[in-house]
C-alpha cells in the first residue's frame, strides 16, 4: 500500500503538511506537498515539498544546509493532513528562526519569541556544529542586558532582575522534575534545555561566566562528594 493512495488531495493536488521537531514538538512550519513531494520524501527520508509560489518541488535545505530527516510521518483522520515529525538542522524558517511561529499575538500586540538555541531574533548569531553554545549563547544574554530591546523575553527577564529571574529558575527546575517523573526522553531534554537557558540568565545578571561553572565542575572531577565538601571554601 502506498501512503499516496491513502491520503486525500485538493482540487490542485495538494496536501498540508505540519512539520514538527521530532525531540520537543516544536511546530516548525506548514508548507505543502503533492504525491511526488510525498514519495520523494518516503524515498530520500528528508522532507520535499511543493512550492505554490515557484510551482515546483522543493527539498527543504537543499540550498541553505538546514534539512528535514523524517522521523516519523502521521496523518490525521479526515486523511487530508499530514504531520513530518522531523530531526531539524539549522533554522527551519527562511527568516533563520527556529521555527516560522515565532510571533504571537500578545495583550493586543504582536512581540517575537526567542527561541532557545537557534538565531536569536534580529542578531546572527548562528549556531554551528562546532560552536561552543553555552559561550556563545551567554553573549548574546549579556547583549540583551545591555541593550534591553524591547519585546524580548529575555530583555524582560533582565529588566525585572534578580527576584524575577530566581523565580523563573525555580519554576523551570520544577518542570524538569515533572519529565523526569514522566519518564519522556524528549519532554525532559527540552524542559532540561529551559531550565539551563534561564540559569544562564541568571549567570548573565551576576557577570559569572559559564567557563566558570565548567571549571568548577573540572576541579571536582575525579574528587568524592565528602571531599569535596572537606576542600570548599578553602584556599
Amino acid at each position: 500500500m502506498n501512503l499516496t493512495d491513502i491520503l486525500k488531495f485538493d482540487k490542485k493536488g495538494l496536501i498540508p503538511v505540519i512539520t514538527v521537531d521530532f525531540y520537543n514538538n516544536q511546530v516548525l512550519m506548514l508548507a505543502y506537498a503533492n504525491k511526488e513531494a510525498i514519495e520523494m520524501s518516503l524515498k530520500s527520508g528528508y522532507a520535499h515539498y511543493f512550492s505554490r509560489s515557484r510551482g515546483k518541488l522543493w527539498m527543504k535545505g537543499e540550498t541553505s544546509g538546514h534539512t528535514q530527516k523524517i522521523k516519523q510521518i502521521l496523518f490525521d483522520c479526515d486523511e487530508d493532513t499530514l504531520l513530518y515529525r522531523v530531526e531539524q538542522k539549522g533554522a527551519a524558517c527562511h527568516t533563520n528562526h527556529r521555527s516560522c511561529f515565532y510571533r504571537e499575538f500578545y495583550r493586543g500586540e504582536v512581540r517575537e519569541i526567542e527561541p532557545v538555541i537557534e538565531d536569536f531574533d534580529g542578531i546572527i548569531y548562528r549556531i554551528e556544529e562546532n560552536d561552543d553554545i553555552l559561550s556563545k549563547l551567554y553573549d548574546l544574554l549579556k547583549k540583551r542586558k545591555e541593550e534591553l530591546p524591547e519585546g524580548s523575553y529575555t530583555a524582560n527577564l533582565f529588566r525585572g532582575g534578580t527576584d524575577k529571574i530566581a523565580k523563573k529558575i525555580g519554576e523551570e527546575a520544577s518542570e524538569v522534575i515533572i519529565a523526569l517523573k514522566n519518564d519522556s526522553q524528549s519532554e525532559l531534554v527540552y524542559e532540561a534545555a529551559d531550565l539551563i537557558f534561564h540559569l544562564l540568565v541568571g549567570l548573565a545578571e551576576k557577570d559569572v561566566p559559564p567557563e566558570a561553572v565548567l571549571g568548577e565542575l573540572k576541579r571536582r572531577f575525579g574528587i568524592s562528594g565528602e571531599r569535596e565538601k572537606e576542600t570548599r571554601g578553602k584556599a
